[in-house]
């Protein structure tokens, strides 16, 4: 196969996967302001706006709102937020798409294919995931408005957006990073304990999503913990209490005591998710050997104590929107960095269970 050939190919998919990240966090972020700015109804239809591709605005478009939507009223600000998202979901998800069928076309093609680029620049099993999680991500969205913010919805669909940056991110880790040289083989067993730390960091971030569903955050407004009695009316079975049917969940239907448990568990587990996160990535750094595993290990531990700080200022100053927005997006950052964490120490794994298997 031609040397360059197969590196123009190389460059072009990277370049793919690496705008499809970049989209992935605008996306995140658009979810995030949509549903802090409570938007999240301005289109009680999906996949258009009233019917519409576009949110309506002149007389005709509305006096057809006004027959098929009785009693509507059309809050353009909210509308617009919430179709803007929807657009750049959509493109997303054609993203996707194409990154598949490229990896398929440079899988298949005898022409542009050998060993190493169809193991390691043509990975088919995640781009087809990634398509499947973008089919059910787009029907939670659905669900999202149709059953109007129904909290366990609304809580799937944040975490269906959290997956796609994330394993988007991990299909560009997968493509683009080189071997690590100088590592000793002792970091290979925190392996599992950042599969553990992972497991602790996706229970924190549900949580944030139950109470990002549930309208909780205004519940608790002391530091550390929230002000007032709290003692005599938390209970873990509210935290995990459904909500009861609704015609609409917008601004939440449980109770004040309800909300303010679930943030609470949001706040104790965050703490024990800090603790988790930091002692892993300290015991990595101290361990480690190349500079790769360590400037990681590194932005792991700086990424936690940035969201800390986050969740401090956004309660001191009562939740402005834009701390609200940057805690979301902090959030995806620090699972980001602790995939990327991972996904080097596997490969590190990876090569040494190779070389141990060559000299056998």
């Amino acid at each position: 196969m031609n040397k360059n050939i197969s590196q123009y190919f190389k460059n072009k998919y990277q370049t793919l996967v690496l705008i499809s990240c970049l989209f992935a966090v605008v996306v995140v972020g658009l979810g995030a302001y949509t549903r802090l700015s409570d938007a999240g109804l301005g289109c009680p239809d999906w996949p258009g706006c009233y019917g519409f591709l576009t949110v309506p605005k002149h007389l005709d478009d509305i006096s057809v709102v006004a027959k098929n939507f009785p009693g509507a009223v059309v809050e353009s600000g909210k509308a617009w937020k919430e179709m803007i998202h929807r657009y750049f979901a959509g493109t997303l998800g054609l993203m996707l798409l194409g990154i598949m069928l490229y990896s398929i076309y440079l899988f298949k093609n005898k022409s542009l294919n050998s060993a190493k680029l169809q193991k390691h620049i043509t990975p088919l099993k995640l781009p087809i995931f990634l398509v499947l999680l973008v089919i059910f991500q787009a029907i939670l969205g659905m669900l999202t408005v149709t059953m109007a913010l129904q909290p366990l919805i609304v809580m799937g669909h944040l975490l269906g957006g959290f997956a796609i940056l994330t394993l988007s991110s991990l299909l560009y880790f997968r493509i683009t990073s080189k071997p690590i040289t100088g590592e000793s083989t002792s970091v290979i067993g925190y392996f599992s304990w950042c599969l553990c730390a992972l497991v602790v960091l996706l229970i924190q971030i549900a949580l944030g999503g139950w109470l990002a569903a549930n309208y909780a955050a205004p519940h608790c407004v002391g530091l550390p913990l929230c002000s007032g009695n709290w003692q005599q009316t938390f209970s873990l079975l509210d935290v995990f209490q459904l909500p009861s049917a609704s015609s609409n969940y917008e601004y939440g239907v449980l109770s004040s005591e309800a909300r303010q448990s679930i943030h609470l568990v949001h706040r104790f587990w965050a703490m024990v998710t800090a603790t988790v996160i930091i002692f892993v990535a300290i015991r990595i750094w101290l361990q480690a050997q190349s500079n790769k595993i360590k400037n990681a290990a590194l932005l792991v531990a700086a990424a936690v104590i940035c969201q800390i700080l986050l969740g401090g200022i956004l309660v001191y100053w009562q939740f402005p929107i834009s701390i609200a927005l940057a805690h979301n997006l902090m959030a995806a950052m620090l699972l980001i960095s602790l995939i990327r964490l991972s996904y080097y120490i596997h490969k590190i794994k990876e090569s040494t269970a190779k070389i141990r298997l060559k000299q056998i």
